[in-house]
């Protein structure tokens, strides 16, 4: 028994040496899509570390942002311009949210402030169906001026084929967090930010209007979750069963930290990478499809060691 048991836990190990280009492909895909995590819990970072709210809406700010490209590209809009409106509606999405949601709900506790995010989701839910319709539809890639080639990479043991959209995404992507990282650290915005993230009545005594700042953050959350739909849309139809997907973003945060930024993208790769590893070469042995559940298994896994994350902080209570 302890044979055949070593045997099924190294062949996987075995198959990663002899097909090592295989073996990148995987590495790759599993990049992608961490990155793509990684953007979707972004947003949860950016509206938790300013305003304390776990914005369950996230997900299906993401398919909202993405439905309302290709519905206006569909009523004859430019690509562009189409972009820049949805630019405008996620900025009008943030003004009402801080108007309509946070303000009337301000010093209420966080579990008011998590179910007005739930009734969030659902109201664009049903406005997203009602205004655009449930069905699928097509990311319009190429009027974005999206690639949608692929590179092949010769190595020496085969070959591995890079999509373009991929590269795409992850350069975006990298792109994206780069400029919040400036936007943070350097600027006076970001600096009122991180000011009222560590202690909103202190921000407020000093001059910092917290409306402003929630609907700055909420805006941001809306931008990261244009681009992370587009991403989303272009390896795949733009449904709303995206939101499921997005809900991978949850073991992200679990893995990185709810208040870190690093952390959001460290948790997206390694449960990127992770679910992808463990699909292809341990899937078949735990029945297959485990790709679904990989990532919250990992994630309660690493709350029994470290529940603050990676890079959380850890809260201490006195009593």
């Amino acid at each position: 028994m302890g044979g055949l048991l070593h045997t099924v836990l190294v062949d996987p190990f075995v198959q990663m040496w002899t097909l090592p280009d295989f073996f990148v492909q995987v590495l790759w895909e599993g990049l992608v899509s961490g990155i793509l995590y990684a953007l979707i819990a972004l947003g949860f970072v950016l509206i938790f570390k300013a305003s304390a709210v776990f914005n369950f809406a996230q997900g299906i700010m993401v398919v909202f942002a993405a439905l309302s490209l290709v519905g206006l590209h569909r009523l004859g809009v430019p690509a562009f311009v189409a972009l820049g409106l949805c630019v405008l509606i996620m900025l009008a999405l943030a003004v009402a949210v801080e108007r309509l949601v946070l303000r009337p709900l301000v010093n209420q506790p966080d579990i008011i402030l998590f179910m007005a995010t739930i009734g969030l989701t659902y109201f664009l839910i049903g406005l997203g169906e009602l205004v655009f319709g449930g069905e699928p539809k097509v990311m319009i890639t190429s009027e974005l001026l999206l690639p949608t080639g692929s590179y092949v990479w010769e190595t020496l043991g085969g070959r591995v084929i890079l999509q373009q959209i991929d590269i795409a995404a992850a350069v975006i992507a990298a792109a994206m967090v780069a400029v919040l990282a400036v936007v943070f650290q350097r600027t006076k915005i970001g600096r009122a930010l991180r000011a009222v993230a560590d202690d909103h009545q202190a921000a407020l005594s000093v001059g910092i209007a917290l409306e402003t700042i929630w609907v700055v953050v909420w805006f941001a959350a809306g931008v990261v979750a244009l681009a992370t739909g587009i991403m989303w849309g272009a390896r795949s139809d733009v449904s709303f069963a995206l939101q499921i997907v997005a809900l991978k973003a949850l073991p992200v945060l679990v893995l990185g930290g709810l208040t870190s930024v690093p952390g959001a993208i460290m948790g997206g790769l390694i449960i990127g990478i992770g679910e992808k590893l463990g699909e292809i070469y341990w899937g078949g042995l735990l029945g297959g499809g485990i790709e679904s559940w990989l990532a919250y298994l990992i994630a309660l896994a690493f709350l029994l060691v470290r529940p603050q994350g990676l890079f959380g902080e850890r809260i201490i209570e006195r009593v």
